[in-house]
């Protein structure tokens, strides 16, 4: 099992709830996201301790390979690890943007295209976000909009609140209100098209780069009845939320002790603990401490995970079958 350095991002919309609920200390202002575990060329992610600490997340993929991502994964995947998973404070509003699916984003630019999951963590009053159009829009009323200034009125705009999921698959518009704090769990990529930003400027001043001609061939202008994904909590142990090629996603409270078996799955797993703390243990005699705001990623090869919590728990766990 392995805890990784997060990456914090300072943004211009960023605001001062992920360090305190990380529990760690940070001089940087304004820090919209912290990278927990990442891929991504760039910035990927170091182990943090151990044995194996200062090493990257790619050389661990080289040495593991499917011991750590599972057989099929690493022939899928090679040394790129697939998930990216955040954290988001939004001060401010974010821009409203989309992503292309995988085709459009191979053929433009040769790299993945971005499917993705929002779990909210908290909200303040009133906070909400954008996904998806209100009713279906012809790219020509989308152009329309845009040159009116009056894209939002086409967006369905959903009120949030702690424990809300949003599905976001490539291709739906969508954006983050300002008091939203959330865990995102999303393809590797960090490809978007920003489409609209409130005409606000950056700290030089300047206008922040669109994307809006890029943008027309990724939109789905379609609608759907219910953007907000519906689960029934269990009020302990597991809770499935999401399920798409991409990745799947459940959410676990617990209570007590509780032992997940993975001998069915060829699949990593990654755990983010959204509340509590506990001591995970992997069935090969590693154990490991797990708090609120740390993520762990625990390899394919691990059998069984056990979970002990020492108060009452809430976990989100994603891997790729």
């Amino acid at each position: 099992m392995y805890k990784f350095t997060p990456i914090l991002k300072s943004m211009l919309w960023g605001g001062n709830k992920i360090a305190p609920y990380k529990g760690i200390a940070a001089e940087q202002e304004r820090i919209g996201e912290s990278w927990e575990l990442s891929g991504v060329a760039g910035n990927v992610s170091v182990v943090a301790e151990g044995p194996d600490a200062g090493m990257t997340l790619e050389e661990l993929l080289a040495r593991e390979k499917e011991r750590l991502l599972g057989h099929k994964n690493f022939e899928r995947f090679g040394c790129t690890f697939p998930l990216l998973v955040k954290f988001i404070d939004a001060r401010l509003d974010l821009s409203i943007q989309v992503h292309p699916n995988d085709t459009l984003a191979r053929k433009r630019h040769g790299t993945n295209g971005k499917t993705e999951m929002w779990y909210v963590i908290a909200a303040d009053e009133g906070a909400r976000l954008y996904s998806g159009f209100r009713r279906p829009v012809t790219p020509q009323t989308y152009e329309a909009s845009l040159a009116a200034d009056t894209l939002t009125e086409l967006l369905a705009a959903h009120p949030i609140a702690a424990g809300d999921v949003f599905y976001l698959p490539a291709g739906r518009i969508h954006s983050l209100g300002a008091g939203s704090f959330v865990a995102e769990i999303q393809q590797t990529s960090d490809l978007t098209y920003r489409i609209y930003d409130y005409n606000r400027r950056d700290t030089d001043g300047n206008l922040r780069e669109l994307h809006t001609e890029l943008a027309k061939e990724a939109i789905d202008y379609s609608a759907e009845a219910e953007y907000r994904t519906q689960y029934d909590r269990r009020q302990e142990g597991e809770t499935p939320l999401v399920a798409c090629p991409h990745f799947s996603t459940s959410l676990l409270d617990l209570t007590r002790p509780y032992t997940l078996d993975r001998t069915a799955s060829d699949s990593f797993l990654v755990v983010i603990c959204i509340e509590g703390h506990g001591i995970l243990a992997d069935g090969q005699g590693r154990r490991m401490l797990l708090h609120q705001g740390e993520t762990i990623l625990v390899p394919a090869s691990a059998r069984t995970l056990e979970i002990t919590p020492e108060v009452p728990l809430k976990l989100l766990t994603s891997w790729i079958d």
